[in-house]
């Protein structure tokens, strides 16, 4: 198949490209800069230098491909996402770009539209486990993943097959907040606060793997997350167990407060089931837990040595 990917040089994309190449698919996607123009040509696709937020542009870039992509965000760093505009950019490419990919997919006749989402938008689900009829509270900086859903489910009322993929928490070797965690741990202070809530999570491989599993699945929202989400607490022990350091202090839940509501979703307890996604598609994460995601990570960060450029 052509694949179409917006985001490809981002934390996921970069991963999902060579995986759709490695499968047999033709793949171009959008560049914003010659750097990630070549980076996407080394990765075997063809780079596309558009405004994708032209209706136009976009259309023609969309013509011909059988599937699309959606797959940018623009997620501010951790020091920044409590400022007043951070999250201006990722909501406008979340509730802009969804619905300009979505009409460019249904205009082209395209059969698939895949829409990167995210798990925060449920609602605090205690110790039970969560799956896509559980109630979502979007609350202030997540109510744009709705518009994206929403703006992808018209793609299936068009006739084509749109998935929408509500990924638990990302953590990576080259993911700025991954990177800002390990670094708070060594210092043991946790990067979130409920020492109780569960807390659901991917590794950014096993997210890519998902995408190209998304290319099989029946239209429709999935949850996608490792096996055994666990506790906060748990989250941030297995972390101090793969650095060598003593356990980081969870703070309370109580401390969110004082961050207003577009903190709130940092302390919703959330265990997440990825079960209808495994059932439709034979997806299965190869780190099940952060037991074995965070040895993974961090033996790959000291591997590297390096940072990679967010998208």
């Amino acid at each position: 198949m052509k694949v179409f990917v917006a985001g490809g040089t981002g934390v996921l994309g970069r991963r999902v490209v060579p995986l759709l190449i490695g499968a047999g698919h033709e793949v171009s996607a959008v560049a914003r800069s010659d750097e990630r123009a070549a980076l996407l040509r080394r990765l075997g696709a063809e780079a596309l230098r558009i405004d994708v937020f032209d209706p136009e542009a976009a259309a023609a870039a969309v013509a011909g491909h059988d599937v699309v992509c959606n797959l940018a965000t623009h997620i501010p760093p951790v020091s920044r996402m409590g400022l007043p505009g951070a999250w201006r950019q990722n909501d406008r490419i979340r509730n802009e770009l969804s619905k300009v990919l979505a009409d460019a997919t249904v205009s082209a006749g395209a059969e698939r539209y895949v829409q990167e989402s995210i798990a925060f938008v449920y609602a605090d689900g205690g110790d039970g486990w969560i799956d896509e009829n559980a109630p979502v509270d979007p609350g202030a900086n997540l109510a744009s993943a709705a518009t994206a859903e929403a703006n992808a489910s018209a793609v299936t009322a068009a006739g084509a097959a749109a998935v929408v993929l509500r990924f638990a928490a990302f953590y990576g070797p080259d993911s700025d907040s991954t990177l800002t965690m390990i670094k708070l741990a060594r210092r043991r202070i946790a990067l979130g606060a409920g020492p109780t809530a569960y807390v659901s999570s991917l590794t950014t491989d096993d997210a890519a793997t998902a995408v190209l599993a998304a290319l099989h699945a029946p239209a429709g929202i999935y949850n996608v997350g490792d096996d055994q989400p666990v506790t906060r607490r748990e989250f941030f022990w297995a972390l101090a167990d793969a650095l060598g350091t003593r356990p980081p202090m969870v703070a309370p839940a109580g401390l969110t407060r004082l961050g207003g509501s577009r903190a709130a979703y940092l302390t919703r307890s959330q265990r997440i089931s990825n079960r209808r996604f495994v059932e439709a598609t034979g997806w299965h994460p190869e780190l099940t837990t952060v037991r074995e995601g965070w040895p993974a990570v961090v033996d790959a960060v000291g591997r590297t040595g390096r940072r990679i450029a967010r998208s």
